[in-house]
């Protein structure tokens, strides 16, 4: 994979940093792209390119894709990891922040992918890497929306791995599980916010403030391990369709797939209390 090109989103912190700078030093030649270019700034020193990208803005993708393929003439490895969480009773989460949600997490990632695929399909090569999330297979409290999009980019990278297959490019879902990134006091602001007081307070008081237990913790994993995770991925002869890695990632899997649902519900309820 030496000198191939890679492309990752979300850069300025957490996986996606980690993962931009561990494909430079396994010899990808790497763009990493974010809202926030200034937080890039050390990447920029370590010789990866940073580019702007705000992934809701059409003009914005276009110009990050446009200028990779006029330097260097193909995307090989597109790492889909922008996104953030949005949390709130269903009931309080204004409509525009639920569309906003998925254009981040869904509609964004979704039209870069459009952009890429085809100087992949010519290549007849390319490997499109999604950071989903074990969020994206259940579900907690408050986090209707967040888990919708994890739910609907499974389901989306499923199908478009079937579409792809003919034309040697390979789809790859990434599983998170709990990891020590900006993510948690992202969505635990966004909580407090939403749905701090009113009919759902109680609730939403325990739920934030495990979260922030949890977030502000030891237990967590570091974005190096997702890294890793990408790094595996992208590198694999024949990549596995799913890598789920992190704090608790494979343990949750295994009892959101064995237990009822109500019992699971318990669970859930009983670990945010």
């Amino acid at each position: 994979m030496s000198g191939k090109i890679a492309l990752v989103t979300g850069a300025s912190s957490g996986i996606g940093e980690a993962a931009a700078r561990l494909l430079k030093a396994k010899g990808f030649i790497v763009y990493a792209a974010a809202r926030r270019q200034d937080q890039m700034a050390p990447l920029s020193r370590e010789g990866v390119h940073v580019l702007p990208l705000d992934i809701t803005e059409e003009a914005s993708i276009r110009t990050c894709v446009e200028t990779i393929l006029q330097r260097e003439g193909r995307i090989d490895i597109l790492v889909n990891n922008a996104g953030y969480g949005s949390f709130g009773a269903v009931e309080d989460v204004p409509i525009e922040e639920a569309r906003r949600q998925f254009d981040v997490n869904v509609f964004g990632l979704a039209r870069l992918t459009q952009l890429v695929l085809p100087k992949m399909r010519e290549n007849r090569f390319g490997r499109i890497i999604n950071v989903t999330s074990i969020g994206g297979k259940m579900y907690t409290p408050f986090g209707a929306w967040y888990h919708a999009t994890k739910h609907a980019l499974e389901g989306w990278s499923d199908a478009l791995r079937i579409e792809t297959a003919p034309f040697g490019v390979d789809v790859v879902i990434v599983e998170p599980g709990g990891i020590r990134t900006p993510w948690g006091g992202i969505a635990v602001e966004h909580l407090r916010q939403t749905s701090g007081s009113g009919a759902y307070a109680d609730a939403v008081k325990k739920a934030a403030d495990g979260m922030t237990k949890l977030y502000e913790g030891d237990r967590l994993s570091d974005p190096a391990v997702i890294a890793q995770t990408i790094v595996k991925a992208a590198t694999a002869a024949r990549p596995r369709t799913r890598y789920a890695a992190g704090y608790m990632a494979r343990p949750a899997l295994v009892l959101r797939w064995l237990l009822p649902d109500r019992l699971f519900d318990r669970v859930i309820v009983s670990m945010a209390a």
